[in-house]
């Protein structure tokens, strides 16, 4: 890293709540109960098999929320180019996840 002119500093936490009284992860560890509370909230009755589409999609829309007007017209244009898959083929995808 240090030839990209990037400097590392290892921090050890030790996974205990000490954690949450480094300032450096504070941020880091609201974004992860944020990202954990609304997955929940959203798929209450999930499954294991699902679960990475559903990241996926909160993804989609966590590197998008700052441009939330856009939303809808650049999901349509997706969905306009995007070729239709079938069924058999969606769930095929889903043995490799």
């Amino acid at each position: 890293m240090e030839d990209a002119g990037i400097k590392h500093k290892a921090i050890v936490t030790g996974g205990s709540r000490s954690s949450m009284e480094i300032l450096a992860f504070h941020w880091v560890n609201t974004l992860l109960g944020n990202v954990k509370s609304a997955m929940q909230g959203t798929y209450h009755a999930s499954q294991a098999k699902h679960l990475p589409r559903y990241l996926a999609e909160f993804e989609y829309h966590f590197n998008r929320r700052f441009k939330l007007d856009t939303l809808v017209v650049r999901l349509v244009h997706a969905s306009v180019q995007t070729p239709p898959i079938p069924g058999r083929l969606l769930k095929l995808a889903e043995v490799f996840w």
